[in-house]
């Protein structure tokens, strides 16, 4: 049995760093942890680092387990569409992966006119751009309304930090990012997944609103998706239910998404121009409620919380020694 810890000690309990010096190839970005290793193979460790703003905001528990188990279910849910890049899973927090070309552009699939981030449509619409990524939008939408189709609004991903690029189609080939036929094929794949997603949210309840997808190329030249899939990091999700009568009333939908955050630090800041304040520890367990909730809701599953008083960095380096003998 799982012994009971206040939310403070949960809290402190957080992986905020996966480096072990045991492991040769370190890197990291603002939630994951990796390493490069022998034989095409990289090592992803999800930390339970929270970003929003592009930059790292706070520690949330549970976090990146439920980040490594809702991508494993949507990666095993959608295989059949495009091959991933999953070798193993040595624990909840880490999987090991094929090393991959990466795609320089993050393929975003949108459904409907959201977001709060500069680069989000609604943002950019509300600033009177109807031009959004190469796709033409009428004038009197409103915020969180459905779009007649889903549709592809890239971005360029930063090299070395920084934010990501909206673009459009027809830079990408201009500046020939990918080739003609390499850009069919990622759209095809974005929204064949993006459609399976939904059709898999609806049925549990759930609107798949938006999602970003990262592609590579294996050593044969596949296609392959990699970092994560469908995940509240990378994907707004919405309660069916509700939704309607919450937009004809304007008010914000019901989420289980990255977006609580994000609209909470937007009502205490300017975040592109103020510090963020730091974020009270109940706010955190009420955004990893939801992260949990949505996983269980996806999944059918029930989540498996961690031992409080086993550290999670000392759990993954044991696995790691288990499943990496060579270097420990």
């Amino acid at each position: 049995m799982v012994r009971q810890a206040s939310n403070s000690q949960l809290v402190d309990n957080c992986l905020t760093t996966a480096e072990y010096s045991e492991l040769p190839g370190f890197s990291r970005n603002k939630v994951r942890d990796a390493y490069q290793l022998p034989n095409r193979r990289r090592l992803l460790i999800s930390t339970d680092r929270q970003s929003a703003f592009d930059q790292v905001v706070a520690a949330v528990p549970y976090k990146g387990q439920v980040l490594t188990q809702t991508a494993r279910y949507w990666f095993d849910q959608t295989e059949d569409i495009c091959p991933n890049h999953v070798i193993s899973y040595p624990d909840p927090n880490v999987v090991m992966v094929k090393d991959l070309d990466m795609v320089p552009i993050e393929m975003v699939v949108r459904a409907y006119l959201t977001g709060s981030t500069n680069t989000s449509a609604w943002p950019m619409y509300a600033r009177g751009e109807r031009v959004l990524y190469g796709h033409e939008f009428p004038d009197g939408m409103k915020k969180n309304q459905k779009l007649p189709t889903p549709i592809i609004t890239p971005a360029t991903k930063p090299i070395n930090g920084g934010h990501d690029a909206p673009t459009t189609e027809a830079e990408i080939l201009e500046n020939r990012l990918v080739t003609p036929e390499q850009w069919h094929e990622l759209a095809e794949k974005s929204l064949a997944l993006f459609a399976r997603g939904q059709e898999l949210a609806a049925e549990k309840g759930l609107i798949l609103v938006d999602t970003k997808y990262e592609f590579g190329f294996d050593e044969n030249g596949t296609v392959v998706i990699a970092d994560e899939i469908h995940t509240s990091d990378s994907s707004r999700f919405w309660i069916a239910e509700t939704y309607e009568e919450r937009f004809a009333a304007g008010d914000e939908p019901d989420s289980l998404d990255k977006e609580f955050l994000r609209l909470w630090i937007s009502s205490q800041c300017d975040p592109y121009t103020e510090p963020i304040p730091e974020i009270p520890v109940e706010t955190l367990m009420e955004f990893s409620g939801k992260y949990v909730a949505l996983f269980e809701r996806l999944t059918g599953l029930e989540f498996e919380k961690p031992d409080p008083q086993v550290p999670v960095r000392d759990r993954i380096r044991d696995a790691l020694a288990k499943e990496l003998p060579e270097y420990f």
